[in-house]
């Protein structure tokens, strides 16, 4: 009798679980300014995105540890995340579920479809990789927590062996920034391969913004080159291959030392973000290794930190220098610092060319 009165708690709660074999679920929410149970569409795209590469950089670690994965371990954690539906909205703040079986095998060999005959050779079960999820979820939480208090990032450093990485803060990024709140939370089902752990809870603020913005450009270094940060604005996306990371544009809206650079990426998950930052007219900050070739400037294994403002509160923030008539302007990066992005050049071929 209840139920048939409460058709909200019957479609939205109780029929998506009857519906699916036992599952871990997750809750991805974010606060809204939006009636209750909706969100704007690009922050709604947004909080699907990151919730996606949450699971997928937990899923990269339960095969072990590493400060950037680039693209390692990625066809496992695609497969762990075949295996996971997603859920409707909830009602109140927007939120986004994700339902993963603990009982579903998941192949770790590389080709993913070779499974032993023998029962768990060669498999993990999903419940042993959402676990993975959530100890580097904690492990970056208490990150946060430990920069909030020290101001230090060392607890990033000092937790990549329990799963904090690049892929992993930037994934929590997505989720805090820009947010009046924001939390993860994580219910175990009864029936699983084990005991089933306590339900877990992870809150985050705007702020959290900060911490792990830094933390992804510290773990995205490699020491053993020369690496640069900056902030610009995507003028050229290029794409070749199917699959491939693809190549875009980068004109710089602060002081460094390029004008434009092209640049290649280490991991094609960055290169969304990059269509999305030429779409909407946003700042994108980008990190990678320097080189020059030519009168072109080129990051390599760079990586997207994250989206920033639109470009226009960059562009006003800009000094303006004035440079009299027969005076050289010594701010001006000149030719020599890739003035323009042609589409055909010397580095990598190009593809299909969106420039803005």
């Amino acid at each position: 009798m209840q139920i048939a009165e409460d058709r909200e708690a019957w479609t939205r709660v109780i029929y998506p679980r009857l519906a699916v074999d036992a599952s871990d679920e997750f809750r991805f929410r974010r606060e809204s300014a939006a009636p209750s149970g909706f969100i704007d569409w690009r922050s709604g795209e947004r909080l699907i995105e990151s919730a996606r590469r949450t699971l997928l950089a937990g899923a990269k670690f339960f095969l072990g540890p590493d400060r950037h994965f680039v693209n390692r371990h990625g066809r496992f954690a695609s497969r762990y995340l075949d295996e996971v539906l997603m859920g409707q909205t909830a009602p109140g703040s927007y939120i986004v579920t994700a339902y993963a079986p603990p009982h579903a095998g998941i192949s770790l060999s590389a080709s993913g479809g070779e499974v032993s005959s023998l029962p768990d050779v060669g498999v993990t079960h999903a419940r042993e990789v959402s676990r993975a999820v959530v100890r580097a979820v904690e492990a970056t939480v208490e990150a946060v927590d430990h920069y909030r208090n020290s101001g230090s990032l060392s607890g990033f450093e000092a937790g990549v062996p329990r799963g904090i990485s690049y892929e992993m803060t930037q994934a929590l990024l997505g989720i805090a920034a820009n947010s009046d709140g924001a939390d993860i939370a994580v219910e175990w089902d009864s029936i699983g391969p084990d005991s089933h752990p306590e339900s877990v809870h992870f809150e985050f603020k705007g702020s959290d913004a900060e911490p792990l913005g830094k933390a992804a450009v510290r773990l995205a270094e490699d020491k053993s080159s020369r690496m640069v940060t900056m902030i610009g604005r995507v003028h050229l996306l290029a794409k070749k291959d199917v699959g491939s990371p693809g190549v875009f544009g980068v004109e710089a809206l602060t002081s460094g030392p390029a004008r434009k650079v092209r640049v290649r990426l280490a991991d094609d998950e960055d290169y969304h973000e990059a269509i999305r930052a030429h779409e909407e007219d946003l700042a994108l900050q980008v990190s990678g290794k320097l080189e020059k070739e030519g009168n072109l400037s080129w990051l390599y294994s760079a990586t997207v930190i994250r989206t920033l403002g639109h470009v226009d509160e960059y562009q006003r923030s800009r000094p303006v220098r004035n440079v009299s008539a027969g005076q050289i302007n010594l701010f001006d990066d000149g030719p020599s610092q890739a003035s323009s992005i042609p589409q055909q050049s010397s580095g990598p071929p190009q593809g299909s060319v969106v420039d803005g």
